[in-house]
């Protein structure tokens, strides 16, 4: 479930948060549990298809529609490829935040850091140890920033349930960056290889599906709560770099430090979580471990050589890369879904439940919509 959560919080989730309770204040409370909602009938569904089947998302897809598993694994390797090309730059301005390194030296000791996880002889431990603790890293710093930012508590639990205003695209994209492209099957996978599957697991498997969603829920809170009380106190964030300035506004320099901490540690857990994931779409279960491993350097590897050439991340394939994710998260779900209604056999004969089904096919609207909106962006920038 903190693979799961980590992987959601990274650089983008960091700066999408920031720019969204500029925009909207204190309404952007309801955006944020409405996107809570969602993401956890979605991942009730999808870890729940996955963790009883014991197969990973690739091999029910091959198994419903013959090749479909191979679209799916092709588009989450793209998006993860890029994503992590952004991840490792965000590592890199996180050290540079926090020791003064030059960003580029900063994302590749980054790198080596998240290599070294993956070469480690217990690399499955090392994973969820890592993550496990970088997540409680985040979690105790944003909320330090958060109390002394002295946010106003009252307007913005007023406003989680009759919000001054509604943004639905905003609503949408908060869903797409918590729940879309690899981030969706990252847990799910990593339960698999952990051996926690069939319906003897049911209580476990939806404990950590609902978890998972809480804790980035918790994160996303704390962060808006940090910058919510630096705008209500009157500053205006307008520098490039609205979190860090943020993070000042309301700690001074050991703020303007912290958000160095947080900003690494976010986007470390992004680089791991990509990495292992999109690893775990064109690879077997019965791969040697060794062999896993060894395929997760590379492509870190590979995203850390395109961002030391480019010295930046792509913007434009960044874009291009979310525009995917938001078409990812209709295809998968709606496999998951087809799954649990119609494929008991690949069930072990377990009788889904009628009201997950219910919700998730309501959650799944949704998601078309997400993906209509990531055609438009596809379009734009084709154009």
């Amino acid at each position: 479930m903190f693979l799961m959560a980590t992987s959601a919080v990274g650089p983008g989730f960091i700066v999408q948060t920031t720019s969204f309770t500029v925009q909207l204040g204190a309404a952007f409370a309801f955006a944020i549990l409405v996107s809570i909602l969602v993401d956890i009938a979605v991942q009730l569904n999808v870890w729940r298809v996955i963790g009883v089947s014991g197969k990973r998302a690739q091999e029910l897809a091959n198994t419903v529609l013959p090749g479909a598993g191979w679209f799916l694994a092709a588009l989450i390797g793209l998006g993860g490829l890029v994503f992590n090309i952004g991840n490792i730059a965000g590592a890199g301005l996180g050290l540079n935040v926090l020791l003064g390194l030059d960003p580029k030296l900063g994302g590749i000791l980054s790198a080596a850091v998240a290599i070294a996880v993956f070469l480690s002889k217990r690399a499955g431990l090392a994973l969820d140890k890592i993550v496990v603790v970088l997540g409680a890293v985040m979690i105790l710093l944003i909320a330090y920033v958060a109390i002394v930012s002295h946010p106003p508590l009252g307007l913005a639990v007023k406003n989680a349930v009759l919000p001054g205003d509604i943004d639905f695209l905003i609503i949408t994209t908060l869903i797409g960056g918590t729940i879309g492209g690899y981030i969706t099957y990252a847990g799910a996978h990593r339960m698999i290889d952990a051996g926690v599957t069939g319906a003897a697991n049911v209580r476990i498997i939806t404990r950590s599906s609902v978890l998972g969603i809480i804790i980035t829920g918790v994160i996303r809170v704390l962060l808006f709560l940090a910058i919510l009380g630096v705008v209500a106190g009157g500053v205006a964030l307008t520098s490039d770099n609205m979190p860090a300035e943020a993070f000042q506004a309301a700690a001074g320099d050991i703020g303007f430090k912290l958000f160095g901490i947080v900003l690494w540690a976010a986007a470390l857990t992004s680089v791991i979580g990509a990495a292992y994931t999109s690893i775990s779409f064109v690879t077997k279960p019965t791969t040697s471990p060794r062999r896993r491993s060894a395929a997760t350097v590379v492509f870190i590897v590979v995203s850390t050589l395109v961002y030391t050439l480019l010295g930046q991340a792509p913007a434009t394939l960044l874009i291009m890369a979310g525009a995917v994710n938001g078409l990812i998260l209709p295809v998968g779900f709606a496999i998951i879904l087809w799954v649990a209604w119609r494929r008991r056999d690949l069930l072990g004969g377990y009788l889904y439940p009628q009201w997950l089904l219910g919700i998730g096919v309501l959650a799944w609207l949704l998601t078309l919509f997400l993906g209509y909106q990531s055609l438009g962006g596809l379009a734009t920038l084709w154009v």
